[in-house]
């Protein structure tokens, strides 16, 4: 390429509307006559079907409502005294490695059925109020 040959970059003009019967885009200005679209400033969305009712509220609503939080996996004591010796500690680590839960992320609650005669330690464990008082016994 040369500097000879170069050449200006034209852009298109656009289209001047409304500007008379001559400029063959006069009067209405390529609008149509009347209606939504052919007033200034019209914007109608997708959705929107002509004052019937929309698609979105004619269909059937899901009842209910489901939470994201996690619910911690239950465990009760009566597995702690059977899988667990004395002087170990339970966490959702040791309760994966023993196959209690399916992994070691999930969050444990440790329920009171049963009795606990072993002494182990809890750790990143939520627990109930009757395993509480058992362990302060």
């Amino acid at each position: 390429m040369k500097l000879q040959e170069l050449s200006k970059n034209k852009l298109k003009k656009s289209k001047r509307l409304g500007r008379g019967p001559g400029s063959g885009r006069g009067k209405t200005a390529g609008r149509g006559t009347k209606g939504q679209k052919a007033r200034a400033g019209h914007n109608i969305p997708r959705r929107f079907e002509g004052g019937q009712s929309p698609l979105i509220m004619r269909q059937p609503k899901k009842v209910g409502f489901r939470s994201f939080n996690e619910k911690p996996v239950s465990i009760n004591l009566v597995l702690v005294e059977k899988y667990f010796s004395d002087g170990e500690i339970v966490s959702p680590k040791t309760l994966f490695e023993r196959g209690l839960i399916e992994s070691k992320k999930l969050s444990v609650k440790i329920l009171g059925m049963g009795k606990i005669t072993k002494n182990v330690k809890f750790r990143n464990c939520a627990m109930s109020e009757s395993v509480k008082k058992q362990i302060k016994k």
